[in-house]
């Protein structure tokens, strides 16, 4: 693409992150030379390093390569959630390099192709990932950019054209006002990130910017109930978009999909969870909207198998389930507590929960304990710090003191798979945004020793 055609070398600080590999990927497939630091190795920086991607894990500027220093053909992009102290960065800043937030490249990429972006607190990169599967499926030509890894592809970067872009929208740091859509949709807009917007009307104000990026409304879509204008999706109610006669049989749902248009009845669709009905309901409105079928939309939605670390199971037998998901907000605790109870009643179930962020941790403390009081027990680990120091007073032990079970318990990581196999919980759920995915093996071979 003739958009960076001066630039040879893109360097990624903070490579590791998932949608900053996204954009990775597109650059090495652009056959650009891509270099890239991040602060400890991973399975997805593993999986970069083998599709030719440089990657370093000290910030020292000795640690690059000479290529990256040459200010006229480098590009460096970063992510939000790096320091300011960061070494590279600075260096970078301080020599005069081309130096773009990730959602501005992906804006510049984006702007010339019909896009379809996500956005919302929760929600997105499961109908983001739904979407690019059923257009893909249905023989669109796209390029998608995934905020996760998607099982049916093991990627979060799909290419094979540009008829589409589909793209998930980011609010953190005001990200998606980067972003063109042609067609847009809101999945929810409750209170996040108040470390970078200070109130949650503030985090309203900039859901509403992004609405108005889409002139057309009937180019847009939001859940009903959210104070939008546009095409309003609804689960069992009136809608302009609506989920009607819903079943669930053998694990998988089963339902009518009704648009302006037609009805498509009968379709199948394997996630768990009424959160993730409403992702599909989404996905298809969006992709009846850019002119595909409803009937070839419904029949690739049977074939979606989900995205890593969304109410992924690992093991599922009749005495044990470890079900692994990204929830890291108490109304995506609340989502997975429904989808459990809906998929295994009757179960005991025990929630194993990493904190993500001391900010967040103080925001939502009562509704954390809240939600995390619904499950039968609840282990808790430390909170996962990411890009934030300390604050006094906030720790897992406060957010313990929030949770009303009797069956409680803060718990280091290293007694973790003793204090789980110890549960008699049928049922085991970790949650969690930060690393929290690390120890799910070990609890998994814990688990199969026990049984």
């Amino acid at each position: 693409m003739s958009l960076f055609k001066n630039i040879q070398n893109i360097y990624f600080i903070g490579v590791g992150g998932i949608g900053m590999s996204a954009l990775a990927r597109y650059f090495v497939q652009q056959d650009k030379q891509v270099g890239g630091y991040d602060r400890t190795p991973s399975k997805l920086t593993k999986k970069l390093e083998e599709e030719g991607v440089q990657i370093t894990f000290s910030d020292s500027v000795k640690e690059l390569s000479a290529s990256f220093t040459d200010k006229e053909n480098t590009l460096v992009v970063y992510t939000p959630a790096v320091s300011a102290e960061n070494q590279l960065f600075q260096y970078f800043k301080d020599s005069g390099f081309e130096v773009k937030k990730r959602a501005e490249v992906l804006g510049m990429i984006t702007k010339d192709f019909p896009t379809l972006a996500v956005a919302g607190t929760h929600g997105k990169t499961t109908t983001t990932a739904i979407l690019a599967h059923i257009l893909k499926q249905s023989g669109v030509k796209l390029t998608a950019f995934l905020g996760g890894i998607s099982e049916n592809y093991h990627t979060n970067f799909i290419s094979d054209g540009h008829e589409a872009v589909v793209v998930e929208a980011d609010e953190f740091d005001r990200s998606f006002l980067h972003l063109h859509p042609s067609i847009a949709a809101i999945t929810s807009m409750d209170a996040d990130h108040l470390d970078i917007y200070g109130e949650a009307e503030e985090l309203r104000k900039t859901f509403l910017s992004f609405a108005e990026k889409v002139s057309d409304k009937s180019n847009f879509f939001f859940k009903k109930g959210l104070a939008l204008e546009g095409n309003s999706i609804a689960i069992e109610e009136q809608a302009d978009y609506q989920v009607e006669n819903v079943k669930v049989e053998n694990g998988s749902y089963f339902f009518d999909f009704v648009s302006p248009k037609e009805m498509v009845k009968q379709i199948e669709f394997s996630l768990p969870g009424k959160h993730n009905l409403m992702n599909a309901a989404m996905a298809l409105a969006m992709g009846v909207k850019f002119g595909v079928k409803g009937e070839k939309l419904g029949k690739a939605l049977a074939s979606f198998k989900g995205v890593e670390r969304r109410f992924t199971y690992h093991l599922k037998t009749e005495e044990k389930v470890l079900i692994e998901d990204y929830a890291h907000h108490p109304e995506e605790i609340l989502a997975v507590h429904q989808a459990v109870r809906e998929m295994h009643a009757g179960k005991k179930v025990l929630a194993v929960f990493q904190p993500h962020l001391f900010s967040r941790t103080k925001d939502f403390a009562d509704e954390f304990g809240e939600s995390l009081s619904k499950f039968d027990e609840v282990i808790l680990m430390e909170i996962y710090p990411a890009r934030e120091k300390p604050m006094e007073g906030v720790n897992s032990e406060m957010l313990l003191s929030k949770v009303s079970n009797d069956k409680k318990q803060l718990v280091a990581r290293e007694n973790l798979s003793e204090k789980i196999t110890a549960s008699s919980a049928e049922v085991i759920v970790m949650m969690g945004a930060g690393d929290i995915g690390n120890e799910v093996e070990t609890i998994k071979v814990a688990l199969n020793r026990e049984s």
